[in-house]
């Protein structure tokens, strides 16, 4: 008992440390901006600090204060339990479900209909969470990853980079909470902190990737040969690595919505979770690269002679 304890203090104090961290980059970035903006005019960056202000509430505070105050409990035990006392929670959830208006009509009456007996609403919860849930939560996971992929592709800069896969991994976690209803226990969430704020900072070290570190010589050389392919080549390889992680951190939240602590070994979470993120990954790489902006593209392609290009041949 003492050891998983101390195991869980443990983690809260590095998931401290890493907050801690990202206040302080956070706000030295902040100051370092405003005090450039002063040149210009005084005013210019008391906008700025203000649009910061207004940013970190809405981007960073309030989906962390949702995920805070909903309610933690594990559907895997509660599921797993069929005995009459907890037939008050299975109504609890049976309703914040129905309230969402996003289950299928047929669900919906199933859980409506199977309220007053503990048996067949527990049946008909698993099949929610089981099923639908399920797939609602990878979509929200496969949707942060495509955003995340996109914006580290483009962005060249290593700080954005770190901020982005912060604020896209926090919003993805709010989201998965609010639609389960609840949220992990504390050591979880402690344990997901550590993983946003490390894949952020592998994000910013991303920036200073060298292609030549991840592709075989014989494979570089050959990309070499196509005009600019070689450089946008860097970026995409940051945009599928850091959608990557975003992906692995998605489906580690959802296991530890599913199933509780004492069920489930820090081992088999790495494990299942980095094949199911590489199972995903291919379905992100297809989205992303159908909304990717068409200036990227157009790099490849040879202009197109207008009919305004094209000679007159009365001349």
């Amino acid at each position: 008992m003492k050891k998983k304890d101390t195991a869980k203090w443990f983690y809260y104090a590095i998931a401290i440390g890493f907050v801690m961290l990202f206040v302080l980059i956070l706000l030295s970035s902040v100051l370092d901006v405003g005090d450039r903006l002063s040149t210009l005019h005084p005013y210019v960056a008391y906008a700025f600090y203000a649009l910061s202000l207004l940013l970190v509430y809405f981007l960073i505070i309030r989906p962390i204060n949702i995920i805070l105050f909903s309610p933690t409990f594990s559907v895997q035990t509660v599921l797993d339990e069929a005995s009459k006392t907890n037939h008050p929670l299975y109504k609890r959830i049976a309703k914040r479900l129905i309230a969402m208006d996003d289950l299928p009509k047929d669900i919906s009456d199933d859980l409506v209909q199977s309220m007053s007996d503990v048996k067949e609403l527990r049946r008909a919860l698993n099949r929610v969470f089981s099923k639908h849930i399920k797939k609602k939560m990878n979509q929200i996971i496969q949707k942060h990853a495509k955003t995340v992929m996109i914006s580290t592709a483009i962005s060249q800069n290593g700080r954005l980079d770190f901020f982005t896969v912060i604020v896209v991994n926090i919003r993805m976690i709010k989201e998965l909470v609010v639609l389960c209803g609840f949220r992990p226990s504390f050591k979880h969430m402690a344990k997901l902190t550590v993983s946003v704020f490390t894949t952020a900072l592998i994000a910013e070290g991303l920036e200073n990737l060298d292609i030549n570190q991840v592709l075989p010589t014989s494979t570089v050389n050959t990309l070499g040969e196509i005009p600019l392919l070689k450089p946008v080549m860097s970026s995409v390889v940051q945009g599928i690595s850091n959608a990557l992680l975003t992906l692995r951190i998605g489906i580690v939240t959802r296991k530890f919505l599913y199933s509780d602590a004492n069920e489930i070994t820090k081992e088999e979470i790495r494990r299942t979770a980095l094949l199911e993120a590489a199972g995903m990954m291919p379905i992100v790489f297809g989205e992303a690269l159908m909304i990717l902006p068409k200036s990227i593209a157009n790099l490849f392609k040879k202009p197109n002679k207008t009919k305004k290009d094209e000679p007159d041949p009365k001349e």
